[in-house]
């Protein structure tokens, strides 16, 4: 009988430490994964720069001019728009040399894309049009595009053209995204996007947009009924203050850029999050930054 309770009282107790181990495991917080990435700082000292997963310098490249997005190839080599004057898109390799110029005949370029055959389409503010520039510096397809904005620095930030040869393009002055077709007829459009910087059209049909200075990120259906959100309420933690570059990666997740302008020195640059709003990664180092567009995971 002394055996029987013995052996009871053995088994309650292991069964106490799981229990207790499962909780201890379900209450742990989880630990942000380290990744190697890319950043565009935008001041002071407009750069480009590259981190280790230990949060070393690994590689940086100064701007030719104002520069606030990039795109990193498959090859090494990094694409970025810059303005001033020349205004324009480069291609640089790894030992800083240029391997690929266009000089934009308007006023400003921030905003570009590279396509799947090679081209770039490029951004152009004053007058605001999508120009797609092929690898010899010739203009292949001119797109006009609409704006309300007559000063050229805030006409446009991202645009990207679509599988329907339609061009998606966020227009900062305006707080709105808009859907073209080739002809620069405007077929869709979602308004009250403050200081819109990115859009992405979704497999769906739907558009996830970066709201700009309204600290949010949502995904819009093709009626304009926003069906998922994130933003500043979700996670106060992270200082959200102005979303612009956000990178869609293949698991769904989501990698955002904070620009702090305003909140210098608080706030997290970037960070990951998961569609069930949790958040795996944040990038807050304000020594090597201090205000940055746009983050991209080099080991996605």
């Amino acid at each position: 009988m002394l055996s029987i309770v013995r052996v009871s009282l053995t088994i309650f107790f292991l069964a106490a430490c799981c229990s207790f181990a499962l909780a201890q495991e379900e209450e742990t917080p989880y630990t942000p994964k380290s990744h190697h990435f890319m950043f565009m700082q935008y001041s002071p000292g407009n750069r480009i720069v590259e981190l280790s997963t230990d949060g070393k310098i690994l590689w940086e490249h100064p701007m030719p001019g104002l520069a606030v997005m990039f795109q990193e190839l498959k090859n090494g080599h990094v694409v970025y728009a810059y303005g001033g004057n020349p205004t324009g898109v480069q291609e640089v390799d790894r030992a800083h040399k240029v391997v690929w110029n266009y000089t934009a005949k308007c006023e400003q370029v921030l905003g570009f894309s590279r396509l799947s055959n090679g081209n770039i389409l490029v951004g152009e503010q004053g007058p605001c049009r999508a120009v797609e520039v092929d690898r010899k510096g010739n203009e292949v397809h001119v797109t006009p595009l609409t704006t309300f904005e007559k000063p050229a620095h805030r006409q446009l930030r991202s645009l990207h053209k679509l599988s329907n040869g339609n061009i998606l393009s966020c227009h900062e002055a305006d707080a709105t995204v808009r859907e073209v077709d080739p002809t620069g007829k405007v077929v869709w459009e979602y308004p009250n996007v403050s200081n819109v910087f990115e859009a992405i059209r979704l497999k769906n049909g739907n558009t996830l947009i970066g709201c700009g200075t309204q600290a949010r990120i949502i995904e819009v259906t093709k009626d304009g009924k926003t069906v998922w959100e994130f933003g500043a309420k979700d996670a106060p933690e992270l200082g959200l203050t102005w979303i612009t570059g956000i990178q869609l990666l293949g698991n769904g997740n989501l990698v955002a850029a904070n620009f702090v302008r305003g909140t210098e020195g608080k706030g997290v640059h970037a960070f990951e999050v998961t569609r069930d709003k949790k958040v795996l990664w944040t990038f807050a180092d304000h020594k090597i930054a201090t205000l940055v567009t746009m983050a991209h995971f080099l080991d996605e």
